[in-house]
């Protein structure tokens, strides 16, 4: 994958930086690591500037978060109340704890947005609560670019300093998204056998 990345990078420049980061943020199996790690690379070789393949990035990126954020708002969580309602065991949760839950995020919203663009993996749905829970656009905007600049500027600093050994950062990446997966796996597997519906 990361050979045809590379080719459309040093063809379109930061242009395909925005595309491919915006493609990874709908369709998350193209890996951002090797995208902003080769941006990166291009950049330390001289075909474009660290902090443009940084705004590229994040901008392609704020793209498609904006895209899913839209779309969970439009769809609205009460929506889903008799979803909730039918098949709470397998959701692992019912309407009580959403209820609970959007209390929490009117508090706590903008760090999850903001720590979670750092998080692999999770980094992808975080648009969703913030969409369903109708967190303000502005604060969604603002923290959302915020930690997703953090990320593209992590992965393209990354691919920088290692030059050509860029695939080292997905090396190392790569396991981390794993982990998460399967963490949050075995997290659900939990909550499905020891759930209980609030009386």
């Amino acid at each position: 994958m990361g050979d045809w990345v590379r080719e459309l990078i040093e063809q379109s420049g930061y242009l395909g930086v925005a595309f491919l980061m915006f493609a990874e943020t709908v369709f998350p199996p193209i890996p951002s690591e090797i995208i902003m790690s080769i941006a990166g690379l291009q950049a330390a070789r001289g075909t474009m500037t660290l902090w443009g393949a940084i705004v590229a990035g994040t901008v392609g990126a704020m793209f498609g978060n904006t895209f899913w954020y839209l779309l969970a708002r439009a769809l609205g969580l009460h929506r889903f109340k008799p979803i909730i309602d039918r098949f709470g065991r397998w959701l692992t949760m019912d309407w009580a704890e959403v209820q609970r839950g959007e209390r929490w995020f009117r508090s706590h919203g903008p760090a999850f947005v903001f720590f979670g663009r750092l998080l692999p993996t999770i980094r992808s749905l975080v648009s969703i609560p913030a969409g369903l829970l109708k967190m303000s656009l502005s604060r969604f905007l603002v923290w959302s670019t915020l930690g997703t600049a953090g990320w593209t500027a992590l992965l393209a600093g990354a691919g920088w300093t290692l030059g050509q050994r860029y695939q080292e950062v997905d090396h190392y990446l790569g396991p981390l998204s794993t982990a998460i997966i399967v963490l949050l796996g075995l997290w659900y597997l939990w909550r499905v056998f020891t759930w209980k519906p609030n009386s």
